[in-house]
């Protein structure tokens, strides 16, 4: 199911070369032979610039890193990421003074950097790697990386082989890879058990909408992470242009960062008793799509008025998150592709999140910088409430005016939550638009790790 090998450290330091990271203050205090063989090589150390030192006998002796001025690191995460890919096959360890957080996001910037999806074309893996610094915990960052490596995986696949049917697949198969327990409610029984917007979005797929529920774990305090399944959005009768179109495989992106933490969370053996429900399903066209100005009822109970169906993962996660706060869990987290307006207030490289947890926001601000996992919150503004309520309906599914439109979505999200839930929203883009280190281009995991360190802060 997973094409992705799973990362792994070099298992012996013995024999490995040296890898040096440098700035161009540095140069001067680097080994006479080094200092001299950078300047004859034209190294500069600017940023992601690499220098093959030769060693005695005309092997590798050392790698030098460029890390750039000191005023350019900011703009830097994941430093290692492009080495795997640019280094010749073999065992390297970090060289030199690193901070355990440096250590730690190096090692894992080398991680992410092996990550190759094949599954479509052949080509040789990255076989550099990376003896983990001491001090650190080896099995917990590739946990960390092989979450990450399953995010990307199921974004990455198109939606011919990543569709409902094979998201309830992986979902099926990382329950059973850890042991947690697993149920399906799928196409007609949606309806039978009171699940209708997610029915109603996914229907006029080939494949049956389903709803996808995972429990693990015996002890701790209750969490449930909702992720959005929209494995292909075609806009439903609102059709997406082409070009809106072209990226929509991603929209099943806030279930695959569900899953990728999920795995984190399982494979650690975190203290909690982890619940993850996934509403899958495809919003395509034909006769019996839902339409324009239909008037949905919601697992909850609140009508909602469809004023575009190209607004659909709200629905969807609608009943979920119902469902979800059924049990009064101590902590719901979504997850969704869901807005281009986030895209345009913080970009593709920050995770908005809306939270009435104010420790959770403060544990995630931290906990964002920490993991180099970039994370930024918007408000659960309540004076735009009125916006999502159309009169005719208790709620709008997609408001007019265009303006707010992450946070009318989110409070949209909020009003099928209980009342005084601690209940969190990322909306989340999902994708790497170009390569970077570490991120190749395609899908990525946001905002998952920065919880996965924020949590154990907030659920005591």
């Amino acid at each position: 199911m997973y094409p992705t090998p799973l990362p792994k450290f070099a298992t012996s330091s013995a024999d490995a070369c040296p890898v040096r990271a440098v700035g161009p203050e540095g140069l001067e205090a680097l080994p006479e032979a080094a200092a001299a063989w950078a300047q004859a090589s034209g190294f500069k150390a600017g940023a992601g610039e690499v220098c093959l030192v030769p060693g005695a006998g005309g092997g590798l002796g050392a790698v030098l890193l460029g890390l750039g001025s000191e005023a350019s690191r900011g703009r830097r995460r994941f430093a290692t990421g492009d080495l795997p890919a640019r280094l010749p096959e073999g065992s390297y360890v970090l060289e030199g003074d690193w901070e355990p957080r440096e250590a730690e996001e190096a090692a894992l910037g080398w991680l992410f950097g092996s990550y190759r999806f094949t599954r479509y074309v052949e080509g040789p893996a990255p076989a550099a790697r990376l003896v983990c610094p001491e001090g650190l915990d080896a099995a917990r960052l590739e946990a960390i990386a092989a979450g990450e490596f399953l995010t990307r995986d199921l974004i990455n696949t198109p939606t011919s082989d990543m569709g409902p049917e094979a998201l309830e697949a992986a979902f099926l198969a990382l329950a059973d890879e850890h042991g947690a327990e697993a149920r399906v409610v799928r196409g007609e029984a949606l309806l039978e058990q009171n699940f209708p917007m997610i029915h109603a979005v996914g229907r006029a797929s080939a494949e049956a909408p389903r709803l996808l529920d995972m429990r693990w774990g015996e002890a701790g305090p209750t969490l449930t992470l909702v992720g959005k399944g929209v494995c292909f959005d075609t806009g439903g009768l609102n059709l997406k242009p082409g070009a809106s179109m072209g990226l929509m495989k991603k929209d099943m992106g806030g279930s695959a960062t569900v899953m990728g933490l999920a795995r984190m969370i399982m494979a650690l053996g975190l203290r909690v008793k982890l619940r993850v429900l996934v509403p899958a399903v495809e919003n395509s066209v034909s006769s019996n799509s839902f339409r324009p100005q239909d008037i949905l009822t919601s697992r909850k109970g609140l009508t909602v008025e469809i004023n575009n169906t190209d607004a659909e993962g709200r629905l969807v996660l609608a009943d979920a998150l119902t469902y979800a706060g059924e049990e009064s869990p101590d902590m719901i987290v979504s997850f969704a592709t869901l807005t281009g307006a986030a895209r345009v207030a913080v970009g593709d490289d920050i995770s908005p999140f809306f939270t009435g947890n104010e420790a959770l926001a403060g544990a995630l601000d931290a906990a964002g910088a920490e993991v180099a996992d970039p994370v930024w919150r918007l408000p659960f503004h309540a004076p735009y409430e009125p916006r999502i309520e159309p009169g005719i309906a208790d709620l709008d599914n997609a408001p007019k005016g265009g303006m707010a439109g992450a946070i009318t979505a989110a409070l949209f999200l909020r009003r099928f939550v209980p009342e005084g839930a601690d209940y969190t929203h990322f909306d989340v883009y999902g994708w790497q638009p170009s390569p970077a280190p570490g991120r190749p281009k395609g899908g990525v995991g946001m905002g998952a790790r920065a919880l996965l360190a924020a949590l154990p802060k907030v659920l005591a």
